[in-house]
C-alpha cells in the first residue's frame, strides 16, 4: 500500500458476509485501472455474521486494503467519521458495501475533483429508488429534501445519497457534527451547502440492495429531518426561526388593529401572546445568528 495514497475509500461494512468481498473486489478493479494512488477502509461495524472474518481471509489479495474493526457496533455515520478522521488520502471517498451503488465509477467523482479545484465534494445523485418502503420513503424523502432545499437556499438533487467524494481538508471542520446513524450523509451535504462550497451532482444508478437493509422508515426518517433543522439552525439559524417570528408578528399587528375596530382600543389576551411569541422569536432569531457569527471554527 502507498504510503500517501491521494484517495482512501471509506467502506462500512455491517452483516455483509455474502456480498462483502464482490464489493471489495468490484472498487479495487476499478481504482487499479484509475491509475489513481489509494486505500481501501474496510470498517467492520461489530458485524453479527462472519463479515470480518471473509475481509481478514480475502485481505492477501487486495493489499491496498485496510481492515479497521470495530468492537462494538457504532453506526453507520460513526464508521463514516472515524474512518474519514484516519483517512491518508486527500480525496476521501464515502460508499456502502450493499451492492447498490455503482462503486466502478468511484475514479469518475475523483476525477472530477482532481480537474476542477472549485469542487468540493462530489455526490452520486441516484435517478431511481430501489429501496425498501419504496412507497413511503419516496414522497417521505421528497418532502425532506425540499425542507432541506428551502433552508439551505439551493437545489438539491440528492439530499442522503451514500455514494460521494470530497476533500478532507474541506471536511474537516465538520466531522465533529456527524451523527452516529444514516444521517451522517445528510449532515455533511448541509454542512458543505451552508458555507459555500460547492457541490456537484453526478447522476448515477442505484440497484436493489444486496441482503437485509438496515433502514428502519419511521426512526430514521424523523432523525433525517430532525437532522436537517439542527444542520440550517447550527449554520443559519434566522432561516429557521425568523419567518414563523415574522408570521407572528404580522398576525398580532392585524388582529390588534381588528380589535381596536371592534372593541375600542382594547387588545384581546390571545393577541398580545401572538405578539409578543413573535418577538421572542425573532429576538432569539437574531441571538442565535450573533452566536453562529461570532463562533470560531
Amino acid at each position: 500500500m502507498d504510503a500517501t495514497p491521494y484517495v482512501t475509500i471509506v467502506l462500512p461494512c455491517y452483516n455483509e458476509q455474502d456480498h462483502v468481498i464482490d464489493e471489495v473486489e468490484r472498487i479495487c478493479e476499478a481504482m487499479d485501472r484509475s491509475g489513481y494512488t489509494y486505500e481501501l477502509v474496510a470498517v467492520d461495524d461489530f458485524s453479527t455474521d462472519k463479515t470480518l472474518a471473509r475481509l481478514q481471509k480475502a485481505a492477501p489479495r487486495f493489499p491496498n486494503m485496510r481492515i479497521r474493526a470495530f468492537h462494538r457496533n457504532g453506526g453507520s455515520g460513526t464508521v463514516r467519521r472515524i474512518g474519514t478522521q484516519e483517512a491518508n488520502g486527500e480525496i476521501v471517498v464515502w460508499t456502502d458495501a450493499d451492492m447498490t451503488y455503482p462503486n466502478e465509477r468511484i475514479p469518475e467523482l475523483v476525477e472530477i475533483l482532481e480537474k476542477d479545484y472549485t469542487i468540493d465534494q462530489v455526490v452520486g445523485a441516484r435517478t431511481t429508488e430501489e429501496g425498501s418502503h419504496k412507497f413511503l420513503r419516496v414522497p417521505a424523502k421528497w418532502f425532506i429534501r425540499k425542507v432541506a432545499e428551502r433552508l439551505a437556499g439551493q437545489r438539491i438533487p440528492d439530499l442522503n445519497s451514500g455514494l460521494r467524494a470530497f476533500r478532507k481538508s474541506v471536511a474537516r471542520p465538520y466531522l465533529r457534527l456527524l451523527p452516529p446513524g444514516f444521517s451522517c450523509v445528510t449532515t455533511i451535504t448541509l454542512s458543505f451547502l451552508s458555507n459555500q462550497h460547492d457541490v456537484y451532482y453526478l447522476p448515477i444508478e442505484y440497484s436493489k440492495r444486496a441482503g437485509k437493509s438496515k433502514f428502519s422508515f419511521i426512526s430514521d426518517a424523523y432523525r433525517y429531518i430532525l437532522q436537517v433543522l439542527r444542520m440550517v439552525m447550527y449554520f443559519n439559524p434566522l432561516k429557521v426561526l425568523m419567518p414563523p417570528a415574522l408570521w407572528l408578528v404580522g398576525i398580532g399587528l392585524v388582529k390588534g388593529v381588528v380589535d381596536i375596530v371592534r372593541y375600542g382600543f382594547y387588545l384581546t389576551s390571545n393577541t398580545i401572546v401572538i405578539f409578543l411569541s413573535g418577538l421572542l422569536i425573532g429576538s432569539l432569531a437574531l441571538l442565535a445568528d450573533l452566536i453562529v457569527r461570532s463562533r470560531s471554527e
